[in-house]
């Protein structure tokens, strides 16, 4: 009987759920309405109200902040590796130097935020609104940008290699520097952006809109141009770009090209 007493409480504290985070940490957020480097670890916070809140440093790791009120908020250097911000209002938050991993964005609001400098990798954007949003220096490699909203985003010098930019809208975003690698611009809209020294190598540019955009030193080697738009767009130092993936593609009379190269008018 002794036995089986202690068995059935062994199991109870088995199967018991474990609490990730700090209860102390939460209640100082709940109570003081900021907690830098606070242990918030898998803590649902949806219900609290968190616009403009200091959260930096703070350990977010899987937290629950799905459709979250978290304009203005203050997330620098902060770890939410796998945590769920999808339909979040992120508008003008600050996340640079933040570990973001695996987050889930999708359908959030990011407008003007600072992701600079964060670690994006594999993390889900799809139809994100990223627009004029910072993200200059991050690691986006494998991430999930499909249909999401670039539009004068800030994106020098970022990773985005093997990531998913399928019919997402960068008119005027400054990608100069960038590494798109492997990346899918399939249906993507570069409409005046600015490529310079970014490397394209085998990127999937399949019926991309590239009027006007500036790939002056930009390395274009084994890209797909097929049914790719270049009206007005400068490829004057464009690296590995050959008449064979021109064939594909079409400009117009303003479309600058290398010396020996040409492009057909677009129908």
């Amino acid at each position: 009987m002794i036995y089986r007493t202690t068995l059935l409480a062994l199991l109870l504290v088995v199967s018991a759920p474990i609490q990730a985070f700090d209860q102390r940490d939460l209640d100082r957020l709940t109570t003081d309405g900021a907690c830098p480097g606070c242990d918030l670890r898998e803590a649902d916070l949806r219900s609290l109200a968190l616009a403009g809140v200091n959260l930096a440093q703070a350990n977010l790791r899987g937290a629950e902040l799905k459709g979250g009120k978290l304009s203005n908020i203050n997330l620098r250097s902060a770890d939410l590796r796998r945590a769920d911000l999808e339909q979040a209002d992120l508008r003008d938050a600050v996340l640079s130097g933040a570990k973001l991993q695996d987050a889930d964005f999708e359908k959030a609001d990011l407008r003007a935020a600072d992701l600079s400098g964060s670690d994006l990798r594999e993390a889900d954007f799809e139809k994100a609104d990223l627009s004029n949003a910072n993200l200059r220096d991050s690691d986006m490699r494998e991430a999930d940008l499909k249909r999401a909203r670039l539009a004068g985003a800030n994106l020098a010098n970022a990773d985005l290699r093997w990531s998913n930019l399928e019919r997402a809208v960068l008119e005027t975003a400054d990608l100069r520097e960038a590494r798109l690698v492997d990346a899918d611009l399939h249906r993507a809209v570069l409409a005046g952006a600015v490529l310079d020294a970014a490397d394209l190598t085998r990127a999937d540019l399949e019926r991309a809109n590239l009027d006007g955009a500036s790939l002056r030193r930009t390395d274009l080697g084994d890209a797909k141009l097929r049914k790719a738009t270049l009206r007005a767009a400068d490829l004057s130092q464009v690296r590995g770009l050959s008449q064979r993936q021109l064939d594909e593609a079409c400009g117009d009379a303003t479309t600058r090209l290398p010396e020996g190269l040409s492009v057909a008018p677009c129908g």
